[in-house]
């Protein structure tokens, strides 16, 4: 990127176009902000890959974008979050970076002694961010947490109303069918098949991050 191409704006990228969910959310909250979005689809999904792959792709993105003058990082990606937040915070001290995790919390808080589904990469569920997390908000309901090799993948070659989506995510959670309060859509491409998730699980609530991370950002 050129340098101070977009400075002054906030730089928020994904492994794809999963970000652009969380993208409107803090359009929708921080109106007067100018915003820069990058969508490495080329290296997605970053769920299927190692920790040590997503902090040097992660890495790479910041550097551009603050060398492009963004004042500000948002990482609208579960995975890269839970893999290299922590280490981006310490590289880069000077830039707030704010990052994004499965809404396990309210689901959880909304769905009290009642069964949440957490639907993730598997690398999110794997690691130790979301552990703690689960740890923490998981004796409140009874949860479970499901890998979902491939589904991001598929989200990012479109066509989501082709019949292949719902066979994909029966497969993923069709053994949950009926017996679910609530679904965490632990990664930010997963919004765009909420319909398709819902036509699998029945009439379920949905949780995602959007909304927190723009908070967070405008509290730094």
């Amino acid at each position: 990127m050129e340098k101070d191409a977009y400075k002054g704006a906030v730089g928020v990228f994904d492994s794809g176009v999963g970000g652009i969910s969380i993208l409107r959310g803090l359009v929708r909250e921080l109106p007067h902000e100018d915003f820069v979005f990058f969508g490495d689809s080329a290296n997605a999904p970053y769920g299927e890959k190692t920790p040590e792959q997503v902090v040097d792709l992660s890495r790479s993105i910041v550097q551009d974008l603050l060398t492009a003058g963004c004042k500000a990082i948002v990482i609208a990606c579960n995975t890269a979050t839970s893999a290299a937040a922590d280490e981006l915070r310490a590289e880069f001290p000077e830039v707030p970076i704010v990052g994004v995790e499965p809404a396990l919390k309210p689901a959880v808080l909304e769905h009290r002694h009642e069964h949440v589904l957490v639907m993730a990469t598997p690398m999110t569920v794997r690691l130790q961010k979301f552990q703690r997390l689960l740890a923490e908000w998981g004796g409140e309901a009874q949860v479970d947490a499901v890998p979902c090799w491939g589904l991001a993948t598929r989200i990012e070659q479109g066509n989501l109303d082709r019949p292949d989506v719902i066979e994909l995510l029966r497969g993923l959670v069709g053994d949950y069918a009926g017996k679910v309060d609530g679904v965490v859509l632990g990664c930010t491409h997963y919004p765009y098949v909420a319909k398709q998730i819902r036509a699998v699980l029945g009439d379920v609530s949905f949780y995602d991050s959007a909304t927190r991370a723009a908070r967070q950002l405008h509290r730094r």
